[in-house]
């Protein structure tokens, strides 16, 4: 298995030398790191290439940016991980194992969020939960999915939000989510800026919306 990581970024700088250490053994592994920035004003572009990463540019929105990530690709496995997220130790094995036997052709980590409030580990355990009966993944969670099935269902459709849903639902017509029990850390500090609660309820307010069939990009501006 090749694995190709894919990471969207806009603005990043202070937070992609952290991520790129963490992927440090993956790329010494055979891992290709592609970083895609949505035209950042920071040094974002700088950094992810002194790495040596791989970096495109692209237009703005996070599902362009992991589409054009995955046109570059050349792993047959691809995962999407955002720049506040950190990999479990043994990732690339751990998805190995999750995509044997040809049952699943896709799957999801875990989350912990990381962060002060306690109430964070309680989301996370929600979140988690919540996959596991629904069958979608969300981002913070490190999507993976083979290259062949990504590509038979056009990508990320591209619109503003809830990108990562909607690319669940098509991959959930092909199979199941593996989910993979040990935890990508994501960071707290999108929760903590907004406060929990308060973000708790935007976030159910905006995937009820979007069941409701309110279009993508009006959400984004909330969400914004």
């Amino acid at each position: 298995m090749k694995l190709s990581i894919i990471v969207p970024v806009l603005d990043e700088a202070a937070t992609l030398p952290g991520l790129l250490e963490s992927l440090l053994s993956l790329l010494r592994d055979g891992c290709e790191v592609i970083v895609v920035d949505g035209g950042s004003v920071d040094a974002s572009a700088e950094i992810a290439q002194a790495a040596g990463c791989t970096v495109l540019q692209s237009g703005r929105g996070r599902a362009r940016q992991m589409n054009a990530g995955a046109l570059s690709a050349s792993g047959d496995v691809l995962l999407f991980l955002h720049a506040d997220t950190r990999l479990p130790q043994g990732a690339k094995v751990l998805i190995a194992q999750a995509l044997s036997g040809g049952k699943t052709s896709w799957g999801r980590f875990d989350v912990c969020i990381s962060g002060r409030p306690a109430m964070l580990r309680v989301v996370a355990r929600l979140m988690n939960w919540r996959s596991r009966l629904s069958g979608i993944a969300t981002g913070d969670q490190a999507m993976f999915v083979k290259r062949a099935a990504f590509d038979a269902l056009g990508g990320f459709p591209d619109q503003a939000l809830m990108e990562d849903i909607e690319l669940s639902k098509r991959l959930g017509r092909l199979s199941r989510p593996a989910c993979i029990a040990r935890c990508a850390t994501s960071s707290g500090r999108r929760w903590e800026a907004r406060g929990v609660w308060r973000t708790i309820f935007l976030m159910w307010r905006l995937r009820w919306d979007y069941w409701r069939g309110v279009p993508a990009k009006q959400l984004a501006g909330a969400y914004r």
